[in-house]
């Protein structure tokens, strides 16, 4: 039976891209494969966790969607872990960069990935692509074959800083309807 370094558990709303406002299980990964300067999560410590216990955790809350996040799930996320939470009828969302292929085995209900500077893309199915704006040209992100596509306004920590990329952001998205927008609202709403 795998373990798996659980950063941390716990119960909330998903607050970006397509299923904004969905109650669901987080269970966050430790570890990523990238350093990104602007990272807002901290995902270093960590507990070992079995997949059973980890179904049992996310089994005492009443959501039926499980988001498997990181750091950087991929590094760890296995058939074992899916298969379990599928069997116990969970619907499972991955967050992703996007920078590693998934395990063998591993089926996911809906992937979003948010590529980074870097390491080319590497998995092969993408539901979601959303990309963290900083008011450049990202109509190369077109090319990667998703089935939506999110623009999600970075945030700097500088309050001033934010209202100008947001202003960018729905400019942008304005004048290239392809992209939607993604807000972080669950940094709006100050929950979890």
């Amino acid at each position: 039976m795998s373990t798996y370094r659980v950063n941390e558990l716990f119960y909330s709303l998903q607050g970006e891209g397509r299923y904004a406002g969905t109650p669901a299980v987080f269970v966050r990964l430790s570890g990523c494969n990238l350093a990104c300067s602007f990272c807002d999560t901290q995902h270093q410590t960590w507990q070992h966790m079995t997949c059973r216990q980890i179904v049992e955790a996310v089994g005492l809350h009443p959501a039926r969607t499980v988001i498997i996040t990181g750091g950087e799930p991929a590094l760890q996320l296995d058939a074992e872990l899916t298969t379990a939470l599928h069997e116990a009828g969970y619907t499972i969302h991955l967050e992703t960069n996007g920078t590693l292929p998934l395990k063998p085995g591993v089926e996911i209900d809906w992937i979003t990935c948010s590529p980074k500077d870097g390491p080319a893309l590497q998995i092969q199915h993408i539901d979601e692509l959303k990309v963290l704006f900083r008011g450049e040209d990202v109509s190369g992100f077109l090319s990667v074959p998703a089935r939506e596509y999110r623009l999600q306004p970075l945030d700097t920590g500088d309050p001033e800083r934010n209202k100008e990329i947001v202003k960018q952001t729905v400019n942008y998205i304005l004048n290239h309807p392809k992209w939607n927008l993604s807000l972080q609202t669950h940094k709006i709403l100050n929950v979890r």
